[in-house]
């Protein structure tokens, strides 16, 4: 765990109250296509004003804030070119690009959590009750950008739960509220042996199958449609939770876990993800800020503390249970069902 942050006077205060002006430095380089021009070659100021379409008049502050920032970095004084996370996350022809999720922010967040101190006072969300936050998939477009930063934030979760078991021991896993099955198809390349199958809502399958078919994959996971708390869900050996408990109160949350447990075969598996809350409560910002951002956006969904998780898991019959870290801010907890 990182320590809380240290303010010791003004300076830290205003940095902090003025934090969403690199926010949106970073939105508008992202809406200007910036670092997708850069992934291409270096450019100077000028030659980025005329690609970008941005007006000299402070093209060259913007510039060098984002070198400032960490975004770009500027040689000969005069020359442009990405960092290297920005290349490797904000080209949006690389596959860990997190740009729809910028997006995402602009149009979405940022109005949010103008309400925040209403929805301190009322204690409720700040978002239509229709459609909720993300408003659903009736813009194919716009669902394609928002799944796409999911899938690029998740990649790294992929990577360390194919990790995270002896999967020789399973034969098959439920990737619960899955998408369009990125994560799923992670697990699946790592450990071919599995029968993998993404279970979602039926409006997520076309997107599913599109996502498939450009991993060269169909075929390979399967789509399952239903609602976790209404349908039956498919029996298998590991079932994955992944940022799905934060969204509900505490007895949704208890009621699927329950039902996860019944679906399992004995001696099955059970991995839960999101963006806990350490345990002390004093050095996870971004997840409590988080949880903030489900009391905006969700009826009674907040983030939680690995021990809450624990707690839940042994209340539903599962046994064995231990937690960890497994990628940015994502804390696993693990959790086995008796023979």
């Amino acid at each position: 765990m990182t320590p809380h942050t240290e303010v010791s006077g003004p300076r830290e205060i205003l940095q902090l109250t003025m934090a969403f002006y690199g926010s949106r430095a970073l939105i508008s380089a992202v809406e200007l296509d910036l670092f997708t021009l850069l992934a291409e070659k270096p450019m100077t100021a000028g030659e980025l004003c005329d690609r970008a379409g941005m007006h000299p008049r402070g093209a060259r502050d913007f510039l060098d804030a984002l070198v400032a920032l960490g975004l770009l970095e500027r040689e000969d004084d005069e020359t442009y070119a990405n960092s290297p996370a920005a290349d490797r996350c904000l080209d949006r022809c690389k596959p860990g690009y997190v740009g729809g999720y910028t997006r995402l922010a602009d149009t979405k967040l940022f109005p949010v959590w103008a309400h925040l101190t209403d929805a301190l006072r009322t204690g409720e969300k700040q978002v239509p009750s229709q459609g909720g936050f993300f408003g659903g998939y009736a813009d194919p477009e716009a669902a394609r950008s928002f799944l796409g930063a999911m899938d690029a934030v998740n990649s790294g979760v992929g990577h360390a739960l194919a990790g995270a078991l002896d999967w020789k021991e399973h034969s098959s896993f439920v990737d619960l509220g899955g998408a369009r099955g990125n994560l799923a198809s992670h697990l699946y390349r790592a450990h071919p042996h599995l029968h993998a199958t993404c279970f979602d809502l039926p409006e997520m399958e076309q997107f599913f199958q599109e996502h498939m078919k450009s991993l060269d994959m169909t075929g390979q996971v399967h789509f399952v449609a239903g609602d976790f708390f209404q349908d039956a869900l498919p029996e298998a050996d590991v079932f994955v939770v992944g940022h799905i408990l934060h969204y509900f109160g505490l007895r949704q949350r208890e009621d699927l876990l329950a039902r996860i447990h019944q679906a399992l075969t004995p001696g099955g598996v059970v991995l839960v993800y999101d963006r806990m809350i350490d345990d002390d409560r004093r050095s996870a910002a971004l997840s409590l800020l988080g949880s903030l951002n489900m009391l905006l956006t969700s009826d009674e969904g907040r983030e939680y503390t690995p021990a809450e998780c624990t707690r839940w898991l042994s209340a539903s019959g599962f046994t064995d249970i231990r937690t960890t870290a497994v990628s940015g801010p994502d804390t696993l907890a693990i959790g086995r069902k008796h023979r």
